[in-house]
């Protein structure tokens, strides 16, 4: 397909002149065709007035105007005008026959004719003219029209060129800045003096650079966390290994240490490929109508996490007798155990899940969390409590919104609760 190249002040200038146009042609069809009724009840008038007048000697002197005029004696007798040739070239007998009431119109030969009658002392007088006092009319209105229309055109072609040129100026400032992007020099000066969408979609493009700005060096960081966070059992595995082999170290337990590190290892690995596996999941929508109780996975997991905390007290209390909710038995596995691993790490006593009105709450007796990194928890690799930082939390948000719930965090007087609803 063939492309032309008109820059915006052209596309405008062109609608404006074809939307004149289109006004213009209407004027000059619609507007005589609506107004038409109106002068045929002028010209009707015009040809009543001079039959009260003329009286039946009009034949005897030269009539030079527009309209002519047969009478219709008493005794059949037709006198007509001498000009009657020069408005209707045909014969009065011809006339009559189109003449059937007090007034009207009829064509003849393609051309539209108007007459007017009156009865006086047994005498018919018509008066009969031709459309030219219509079409006088129409032409009138057009050249007193034609000059407004043209003198409003080169106003609005002033105005629209005007406005182009500063709409474009918004455009070109708007390419420039995102151009500019990924360009940590570049300075807006340009100022709006209106308030419209312009000004919405500048704003727009400045929080897309900032927020680009901080996901860059949000995943910059994270990059650099994971690197960090494998290269720590790496390394303590390097070592105990030069241990053994410079005669340190036992075999035995360097070999129970590699173990340790190694099963770290897989639970980042495996933690790593869930979050992809999410990503992916939510590219594709990729999520069942599932449906799971959860009562069936919080005991699985309670059971796998009491061995490592003892002395903790375990308590599900069930307030109503909705324990289904949306999603498969593997997804909530990895929201609970997430929830649950971060939780034996800073509960004293008891971790306590409730739930009620559709709503998991998850409390824990531990220590509140800093209020300024509060919002942080569920980020992945945000420093969060104790200095801790990892991907476990950030899985169970991204799992949640996942299944369509949301996921909070709040303070409680003697402890902390995560709370889905």
């Amino acid at each position: 397909m063939k492309t032309y190249t008109r820059n915006l002040s052209q596309q405008l200038l062109s609608i404006a002149i074809i939307i004149f146009s289109l006004i213009f042609i209407s004027i000059g069809i619609l507007i005589p065709k609506a107004l038409l009724p109106i002068y045929e009840k002028n010209i009707y008038q015009y040809l009543k007035e001079p039959l009260l007048l003329i009286e039946s000697d009009f034949d005897n002197r030269k009539i030079e105007t527009d309209i002519a005029y047969l009478y219709i004696t008493s005794d059949d007798k037709i006198i007509y005008s001498d000009n009657l040739q020069t408005v209707i070239k045909t014969s009065p007998n011809q006339i009559l026959k189109n003449i059937n009431k007090s007034y009207g119109k009829f064509k003849y030969l393609g051309k539209t004719y108007y007459y007017n009658t009156s009865y006086e002392d047994e005498i018919v007088k018509i008066a009969l003219t031709g459309d030219s006092y219509i079409e006088q009319i129409k032409n009138d209105i057009l050249f007193a029209i034609l000059p407004i229309l043209f003198i409003t055109l080169l106003l609005v072609i002033g105005l629209v060129l005007l406005w182009s040129r500063r709409l474009v100026l918004k455009i070109g400032h708007l390419k420039e800045k995102i151009d500019n992007l990924d360009n940590d020099e570049y300075k807006d000066t340009y100022e709006y003096h209106i308030d419209d969408e312009f000004k919405a979609l500048s704003v727009a493009i400045d929080d897309m650079k900032t927020y680009l700005k901080e996901n860059e060096k949000y995943r910059s960081q994270m990059y650099q966390n994971i690197s960090h966070d494998f290269k720590t059992p790496l390394t303590v595995m390097k070592s105990y290994i030069e241990a053994v082999d410079d005669g340190i170290e036992d075999e035995a337990t360097a070999m129970k240490v590699v173990k340790e590190q190694i099963k770290k290892l897989e639970i980042k690995v495996h933690s790593l490929l869930y979050l992809n596996k999410l990503n992916y999941i939510q590219e594709n929508n990729k999520i069942k109508d599932e449906t799971i109780d959860i009562t069936e996975v919080l005991n699985s997991s309670i059971e796998k996490f009491k061995i490592q905390r003892p002395e903790i007290k375990w308590k599900i209390n069930i307030a109503d007798k909705k324990t289904v909710f949306k999603g498969n038995y593997d997804m909530w596995e990895a929201i609970v155990d997430n929830i649950f691993n971060n939780f034996i790490r800073y509960a004293h006593q008891k971790i306590n899940i409730t739930i009620k009105n559709n709503k998991i709450t998850f409390f824990n007796d531990g220590p509140n969390i800093d209020e300024n990194i509060l919002d942080n928890v569920f980020t992945p690799y945000k420093k969060g409590i104790k200095g801790q930082f990892g991907l476990g939390l950030s899985i169970v948000k991204k799992t949640v919104l996942l299944l369509g719930y949301e996921i909070s965090v709040k303070n409680e007087k003697n402890g902390i609760s995560f709370i889905i609803k």
